[in-house]
């Protein structure tokens, strides 16, 4: 007799951030989990979608309202909380400036003191074939 076992994990709690590349790669990969989840359930890949299924309860209004102004980004291109999210592995600016910003709020660390570089190295590790983060670096 074969026994199954469920186990059931709350995805909102098991969540950990650190600053470090090891940590990056891990949520670059989530983001492209994430938007394939939300797609399949019909919902928006939007920023309040995201955090709440990252986060859960955490991801109250405060803390959503918190990450979206923490986002550096012209006025123009200034995020709103519904607004639709393109995909990470074409359109990556966008999200590197969104993982900066959940990064330092979940740290209580300044949004410039978030490891740019292993965030970047990150990117190239979980999407290697996709578009480069800077356009001006694109090997030849």
């Amino acid at each position: 007799m074969v026994k199954v076992i469920f186990v059931k994990f709350d995805s909102g709690t098991m969540i950990t951030i650190e600053n470090t590349q090891e940590c990056f790669v891990q949520l670059w990969l989530r983001l492209g989990r994430t938007r394939r989840l939300l797609a399949g359930q019909h919902k928006r890949f939007c920023i309040r979608n995201l955090l709440r299924s990252w986060f859960g309860l955490r991801a109250t209004e405060d803390f959503i309202w918190e990450v979206i102004h923490r986002i550096d980004l012209d006025d123009e291109d200034a995020p709103c909380g519904y607004d639709e999210l393109p995909p990470p592995a074409l359109y990556p600016r966008k999200h590197r400036e969104l993982l900066r910003a959940i990064v330092s709020v979940r740290l209580g660390i300044s949004y410039y003191r978030v490891n740019l570089r292993a965030l970047d190295a990150a990117y190239s590790e979980a999407f290697p074939n996709s578009t480069p983060l800077n356009v001006n670096k694109k090997r030849k």
